[in-house]
């Protein structure tokens, strides 16, 4: 089931440019994370993304964003996810910095912006997810929980940042899967996909893939 529908679609140079972008999304869920972010426009607030890594993702947002107004939010320490260090499976040597020798994909996010034309609709937030939670005040309409995969990191970012989400507004959950494929897949998205609707506080509104679309439809977070 996807959630795209008349209207939420993305221009076709929006598409080329999340194609083109590093990252992992396949083009099913960032269709439907862009019908969801053009629908939560609606609210006129800002929309806001969790693990920005090269923005392949923060394309699809930051076009939303862009033709309602509001503001696109990505929020990122830029030092790459557990699996995406050296040795793993999902880790790219070109988003090494070789002057400290440790990933910053920050760089490769900028340049995809400027690529995609988006560069003045997005606010970059660099830092440590639940940190800047902490000193976060306002209400969002969106929340794109798409960070870390452990228990800690995926909890930390749903905790962080689910109370800030207005009522009405969408909890979107990355890289859910029922099932365990491998060490790094879903199993922690999963569990707090579930927390999120055993809460009383979501409802479901749709699956594309490993994308998870629930509203916040009262309070008990």
């Amino acid at each position: 089931m996807t959630t795209t529908a008349a209207g939420h679609t993305p221009a076709p140079e929006i598409v080329a440019a999340f194609e083109a972008a590093k990252g992992f999304m396949p083009l099913d869920e960032g269709l439907a994370l862009y019908a969801a972010a053009a629908e939560a426009t609606a609210l006129g607030l800002p929309l806001l993304e969790v693990g920005t890594y090269c923005g392949r993702s923060t394309i699809l947002l930051a076009d939303a964003a862009r033709q309602a107004g509001v503001s696109a939010l990505t929020v990122d320490h830029h030092r790459g996810s557990e699996e995406q260090q050296p040795g793993w499976d999902y880790h790219d040597p070109e988003t090494v910095d070789p002057v400290v020798g440790r990933m910053d994909t920050l760089p490769t996010f900028r340049r995809t912006l400027h690529a995609a034309g988006l560069e003045d609709h997005v606010v970059a937030l660099v830092g440590r997810s639940p940190q800047v939670a902490a000193v976060w005040g306002g209400p969002l309409g969106l929340v794109f929980v798409d960070g870390g995969h452990t228990d800690e990191h995926a909890t930390a970012d749903y905790e962080g940042w689910s109370p800030h989400l207005a009522e009405g507004g969408l909890l979107l959950i990355h890289d859910v899967f029922p099932v365990k494929l491998d060490e790094w897949t879903g199993q922690a998205p999963y569990r707090v996909y579930l927390r999120a609707l055993e809460s009383g506080a979501f409802t479901g509104v749709s699956a594309t893939g490993s994308l998870r679309v629930l509203r916040r439809t009262g309070p008990g977070i």
